[in-house]
């Protein structure tokens, strides 16, 4: 039983700024790999920014140098403060974390239910 909920997404002009956040919650031991995916419209889900539990960080080399990744092992949170908006970075935003259960004592990834972020120009 583990859930992860996104907040923060919404509608910002081209330009602005956002912060996502998102929790995970339930039987879990560990979490190896904590980030963000997004999906427009036409297009596959891509990796945006994914923080790994050694403290690496893998960002998409579209957002590169605009978006910063934060995570808190012991809050069991991370956020992603994107500045510098574009109208391309329109899409839902999805958590995704790799963790390790009680549930079934295996590692597999898990998903957010997702947020919409909308750029206008």
């Amino acid at each position: 039983q583990v859930q992860l909920v996104e907040s923060g997404g919404g509608l910002v002009q081209s330009g602005g700024s956002r912060r996502l956040s998102c929790a995970a919650s339930g039987t879990i031991l560990r979490i190896d790999s904590m980030g963000w995916y997004r999906q427009a419209v036409g297009n596959q889900r891509e990796m945006v920014a994914l923080s790994h539990r050694n403290g690496s960080i893998d960002f998409a080399g579209a957002v590169k140098g605009r978006f910063a990744i934060s995570r808190d092992n012991a809050k069991r949170t991370v956020s992603l403060q994107m500045n510098g908006l574009k109208p391309g970075d329109t899409a839902v935003y999805y958590c995704y974390a790799v963790v390790y259960s009680h549930d079934d004592y295996k590692t597999r990834g898990y998903w957010g239910q997702g947020t919409q972020v909308t750029v206008s120009s």
